[in-house]
């Protein structure tokens, strides 16, 4: 035992300080040369042998575990320096603790990095400012709604040339009634009519030729107040150029096309529609007879006096503008014609072309007393036909035929003095009239000349027939 205390004595001594693996490998390589020469000179039993190597692993055990906190650092700078070339540092297997906040070069106070504001997924730090980021349109998140003041745009599709008559002539057709120019302005400002736009007034012209002279004079009103607002003279002037190419066609329809084309060139001359220079563009350039006619007939019409230049009234006042004195002759002439001509259909013409429906009382007045003072049955069967056929055709209203008939049986006194036998005319033309349907049977019974007391002469003493 006294050789075996001077061999543990004699065993190398380290320093308390730094421990390396390779000085515990040269102490236990000594320890074991020792243990060989104890084995040669066979001082050494088995049960030894054992005992003394697990005491030498127990005490390396513990300066390993000794010195591994202060060197950890250091031993995984020396195993990344001199490990593989090719490996990832950044692998996970490359970190000693990926948790951990101290720094890894020994330096620092083991504070979170950027003060807390560098990490994935932060605000930042307090305080800190942020410049004003422009949206990206192509971010997934992109909100157009919430990116201030959104103007949006109503994109209205362009009309065809098949759809544009379809929508032009309701309107137009409405124009005829009411005659608001602002209206037909705002309607046609929601359409999109692109390059078709020259044609509404074409389509106008149309319209207007095959109706009535109110709703020509209503179209060159139109032309007037939409050009340079919805229209240009260029615009117009291009639809006049197709409406005098298609004028073979229009006269099928509308004899009088020619001369009533030249009289809306005229008027759109003279309302500044059309420029000044349109008429000579056609100088010796035309063939048709008819688009000839036509010019001739603006051209005419433009050399007149200055005073009338603008040719206000060349379609005529409208009805409803015309003096009470000229409806009136214009009605006498009108039955006066039919009972030397008794055509129904040229007196309902013109009845029409007065335009004046709430004044046609004023003609069955003029028709009943021209009955009062005719001579002969003649006259009283052409009326009673007459009245029949407004009635049937709707043109005289029920009330328009009360309203007349009532203005004779109120001034019938007064026509009694210039026409003596004016109550037994009056009665027999009533009588006629309802058998033909043409008034009513209160209407009939209405007439001052049915159930007047008649008195005997002053010789039978006053007394009623019955």
């Amino acid at each position: 035992m006294a050789t075996e205390v001077d061999t543990w004595s004699t065993a190398p001594q380290h320093d308390a300080g730094v421990f390396s693996f390779e000085d515990e490998l040269g102490e236990l390589d000594g320890e074991e040369d020792m243990l060989n020469d104890g084995e040669v000179n066979g001082n050494w039993t088995p049960q030894e042998k054992a005992l003394h190597e697990a005491r030498l692993k127990a005490k390396a055990k513990r300066r390993l575990r000794k010195s591994s906190s202060r060197d950890s650092t250091r031993e995984s700078l020396s195993e990344s320096l001199s490990g593989d070339p090719g490996a990832d540092p950044n692998s996970p297997k490359g970190k000693v603790n990926t948790h951990d906040r101290k720094s890894r070069t020994g330096k620092g106070r083991g504070l979170p990095k950027k003060g807390g504001a560098g990490g994935k997924g932060v605000w930042g730090a307090a305080g800190m400012v942020y410049e004003m980021e422009e949206p990206d349109v192509k971010d997934p998140n992109y909100d157009e709604s919430a990116q201030g003041d959104t103007v949006y745009e109503t994109v209205v599709p362009e009309l065809e040339e098949g759809e544009l008559e379809k929508t032009v002539n309701p309107i137009v057709q409405e124009y005829f009634e009411h005659g608001d120019t602002k209206e037909v302005e705002m309607l046609l400002k929601e359409l999109n009519l692109g390059p078709h736009k020259f044609e509404f007034s074409s389509l106008a012209v149309s319209l207007a030729l095959e109706g009535k002279a109110s709703h020509r004079e209503l179209t060159s009103r139109l032309l007037s107040d939409l050009t340079g607002k919805i229209l240009s003279e260029s615009d117009v002037a291009r639809a006049f150029d197709k409406m005098l190419k298609e004028l073979p066609d229009l006269i099928l329809d509308t004899p009088e096309a020619p001369q009533m084309l030249g009289q809306f060139v005229a008027r759109a001359i003279a309302d500044h529609a059309l420029p000044m220079n349109f008429l000579n563009r056609y100088k010796g350039k035309v063939d048709c007879e008819h688009a000839r006619a036509a010019l001739d007939r603006a051209s005419v019409l433009l050399s007149m006096k200055r005073e009338i230049v603008r040719l206000d009234n060349v379609w005529g006042v409208g009805g409803g503008q015309r003096p009470v004195r000229h409806l009136i002759k214009e009605m006498n002439l009108l039955l006066k014609e039919y009972l030397v001509s008794g055509d129904l259909s040229e007196a309902e013409h013109c009845l029409r072309d007065l335009e004046v429906p709430h004044f046609h009382h004023e003609l069955v007045y003029e028709a009943v007393v021209m009955v009062l003072e005719s001579k002969g049955d003649t006259a009283v069967r052409m009326m009673v036909k007459l009245l029949q056929a407004f009635w049937k055709t709707g043109l005289i209203t029920l009330d328009q035929m009360n309203r007349g008939f009532q203005r004779v049986y109120d001034e019938l006194p007064e026509i009694n003095l210039d026409v003596p036998h004016a109550h037994s005319i009056m009665e027999s033309f009533v009588d006629l009239c309802y058998q033909e349907s043409v008034i009513t049977k209160q209407l009939r019974d209405a007439c001052p000349s049915r159930g007047r007391k008649r008195f005997v002469s002053e010789g039978d003493g006053g007394v009623i027939k019955s």
